[in-house]
């Protein structure tokens, strides 16, 4: 179901929060001490964790009030921008593999995504994914251009991110260090709150039955295809605030009557659609229990110039997926340990292939 949002111009995703040269000036110099004195740690250890969050409370006032009302209350667009954060001056080659060889390499911008991140909630990772990195590299890896992962450079399609996942992420934030070369790539936004008032009162009540399931990606579950939730529904939760899971890639409708309300579903979805050509020192927020998201096409030249997103995750309480974590860890075990039932291929359903993608590979 590919069906390019910027064949139209998407309104712009708001709020957005800018720092002031002065703000930023001053938290560059402080994030970046921060990072350089921990670079021999771990990001995923607890002590360095910690002085990030603690890192995180010396954000500017203005800030901090959105992203804590964002956190409880969220809004109706399901994700906020905040301009003018601080990136490392001087940046690495952007790594052609998708794996950075250390994060001591970007000690501002990773402290910066840290410290906005672990306000709004406990950062999370997985194993399954980009090695279980806290915070991942998100650019376009040759030979990649058309898959559905965030490897490629074709539409890739409005998704909650990890939603089949038993711990899937509350939320996503990306930080921009490179645009795309053209400066035409939007990051866009599907959210709950703006579509749902274009949605018939028999979709809403078709979407909020367990009749779908959700392909899970083939770098989880020790890679084995075919591996499917058990039935969930698209809506959930109060009618003045539900939650959303969604994927127009790897989710199945079940039946005839939940395909067609899927269908109802994208096009209100893209017909309310938020949109950013994300700039160096950008970073967006995203709801992903109110909101889906995607990104449209851009052109890779594969010269270590391209395109370059840093991705971080986080849950409102990382005490929930503490039996699915070593101790002390904030990675989660991979999900052939977790357990997530593989259910058989012959369920009734539309055709739709396993996702499949690299080991460097998955979703954004």
């Amino acid at each position: 179901m590919i069906d390019d949002p910027a064949k139209e111009l998407p309104r712009p995703i708001g709020p957005v929060i800018s720092l002031t040269d002065a703000e930023r000036e001053a938290l560059d110099e402080e994030f970046g001490r921060l990072g350089r004195s921990l670079h021999s740690l771990p990001l995923d250890d607890e002590g360095f964790l910690t002085e990030a969050e603690f890192a995180g409370t010396r954000l500017p006032g203005h800030l901090l009030r959105e992203l804590r009302r964002f956190r409880r209350q969220g809004n109706s667009a399901g994700a906020l921008i905040i301009r003018n954060v601080p990136v490392d001056p001087v940046l690495p080659a952007t790594p052609l593999g998708g794996r950075l060889e250390s994060w001591g390499e970007l000690p501002v911008a990773t402290v910066t995504q840290l410290a906005v991140t672990s306000q709004i909630g406990d950062v999370i990772a997985y194993a399954d994914e980009k090695e279980g990195a806290l915070i991942q590299e998100v650019v376009p890896i040759k030979g990649a251009e058309k898959l559905q992962e965030n490897s490629g450079t074709v539409y890739l399609e409005l998704h909650t991110e990890n939603g089949f996942h038993p711990h899937k992420p509350d939320f996503v934030t990306l930080v921009c260090l490179r645009p795309d070369h053209a400066r035409t790539s939007y990051t866009v936004v599907g959210a709950a709150a703006e579509m749902l008032p274009a949605l018939s009162g028999h979709c809403v009540e078709v979407l909020r039955k367990p009749s779908y399931r959700l392909h899970a990606s083939s770098s989880f579950g020790a890679g084995k295809q075919g591996l499917r939730t058990g039935p969930v529904a698209v809506l959930s939760g109060p009618d003045h605030s539900p939650e959303f899971l969604a994927d127009f890639h790897a989710m199945e409708p079940l039946t005839d009557e939940a395909m067609t309300a899927f269908s109802e579903l994208k096009n209100a979805l893209l017909a309310t659609i938020r949109g950013a050509r994300l700039a160096a020192g950008d970073l967006l927020v995203i709801d992903n229990r109110a909101a889906v998201h995607g990104r449209t096409s851009f052109a890779a030249r594969y010269d270590a110039t391209d395109r370059w997103l840093r991705r971080c995750f986080a849950v409102s309480d990382i005490r929930r997926s503490r039996g699915a974590r070593p101790a002390g860890s904030r990675v989660c075990a991979p999900l052939a340990t977790i357990g997530l039932a593989a259910f058989p291929g012959d369920l009734p359903g539309p055709g739709i292939s396993d996702r499949v993608e690299g080991a460097a590979c998955s979703n954004s």
